[in-house]
């Protein structure tokens, strides 16, 4: 009950995931919590399906937006993006985030962003995000569904017992 479909029994396994998915995710996976906090994002409308799980998000500080009271909702989420979420989120649930890799094999590497050095290194330390390829690990490369969740598999095998 994570993730659900694009509607007419479909997943699209190779569609785009966005930013306001990913939180829905994990919101769902935390039970859907009431929530307190009023809305911090002025992209972010009142009463959509999303809503509830950015504002908690945001509350437990799992994302913080681009600034400028932004979230971006509806764009894109990246392979470091998610990295970060996941990273945030797992500190915030107080698992041990310690783990910490090399990203020198991929020839991409340098166009991680510092925001995401230290998290992309622990997502690929335990094993959630693996390169596209042995040399490419496309940090700023689109997560597909797909992508989601296989990354959201390992991270519940890894994390949630």
């Amino acid at each position: 009950g994570m993730m659900l479909g694009m509607g007419n029994n479909k997943f699209d396994p190779h569609g785009t995931t966005s930013r306001a998915m990913i939180v829905t995710i994990l919101y769902r996976l935390e039970g859907e919590p009431t929530i307190s906090g009023k809305n911090p994002f002025v992209d972010v409308k009142n009463g959509t399906w999303y809503t509830d799980a950015v504002i908690w998000a945001e509350e437990n500080g799992i994302v913080d937006g681009y600034g400028e009271g932004k979230f971006g909702p509806d764009d894109a989420i990246t392979r470091e993006q998610m990295a970060k979420i996941l990273y945030n989120y797992a500190k915030y649930k107080k698992y041990n985030v310690s783990a910490r890799t090399s990203l020198s094999p991929f020839s991409d590497s340098n166009k991680i962003n510092s925001w995401a050095t230290d998290e992309m290194q622990w997502a690929v330390a335990v094993g959630l995000i693996q390169g596209m390829s042995d040399e490419i690990i496309n940090p700023q490369g689109n997560a597909e569904r797909c992508q989601v969740a296989v990354i959201f598999m390992r991270f519940c095998n890894e994390y949630v017992k």
